[in-house]
């Protein structure tokens, strides 16, 4: 994969640099804010692994840039421990997944390969057009439509909102859920998924309508036909 890599830690920063390009990718290193979002201007990257404490200004800006943009690179997050909060704030900047600090680097490297591995250009099952009541998705493509209306989602997004399309009425866990999207057995905790529920819940419903994805208590969520 192509990668940016976001880090004002030039000693880490060149720590994962050689882990990544020993697995096999190319990466460019960046190490302020604006920079980097000079840089995804300027060239399409597939991962930006972005570092929440910047100079210039912080991830939070360079995600929030990349995702107006409606740039197709995914975003890994990597924040400090301590800053729970940070990685809520993420995850709902539109973050498709973070990394605590300190890490291994065995860790990094499995979220970078489970987040490739998800990527649009992978073999396209039989079945590409779904669609449940007004929402329409294309798996080919990776668009999604509400009526005559484009939904714009993030890659992350797209995924969890397409392991409901696919079996429309079906109760998921959040088990389920995190063990379909991310493919390995990472610890996310619950509120990791809620979060994308919640992000998709606010692009999908209607004002005073049913929400699409349907919370049964105790049990997971559902996709419900919208109107």
């Amino acid at each position: 994969m192509k990668i940016l890599l976001v880090e004002d830690e030039p000693q880490l920063a060149g720590q994962v640099s050689r882990a990544l390009t020993k697995a096999g990718h190319h990466v460019e290193w960046i190490g302020d804010g604006p920079c980097a979002l000079e840089a995804t201007e300027r060239e399409e990257f597939e991962l930006v692994v972005l570092d929440v404490n910047l100079p210039g200004c912080d991830g939070f800006e360079v995600l929030a840039g990349i995702r107006r943009a409606k740039l197709p690179a995914r975003v890994l997050m990597l924040t400090a421990r301590s800053e729970v909060g940070d990685r809520v704030a993420g995850l709902q900047a539109g973050a498709d997944d973070y990394l605590t600090k300190p890490f291994a680097m065995e860790e990094l490297l499995a979220r970078v390969d489970a987040l490739g591995r998800r990527r649009g250009d992978a073999p396209t099952p039989p079945e590409t057009l779904l669609q449940v009541g007004a929402i329409r998705m294309d798996l080919a493509k990776r668009r999604v439509t509400r009526g005559n209306e484009r939904v714009e989602l993030s890659p992350r997004e797209f995924e969890v909102l397409a392991v409901f399309m696919q079996e429309p009425g079906r109760t998921f866990s959040r088990d389920e859920i995190c063990e379909r999207i991310w493919e390995r057995e990472h610890e996310y905790d619950t509120r990791t998924v809620e979060i994308f529920i919640m992000r998709l819940r606010k692009k999908l419903d209607r004002p005073g309508a049913e929400s699409v994805i349907g919370t049964v208590r105790g049990v997971g969520y559902l996709m419900q036909p919208s109107r």
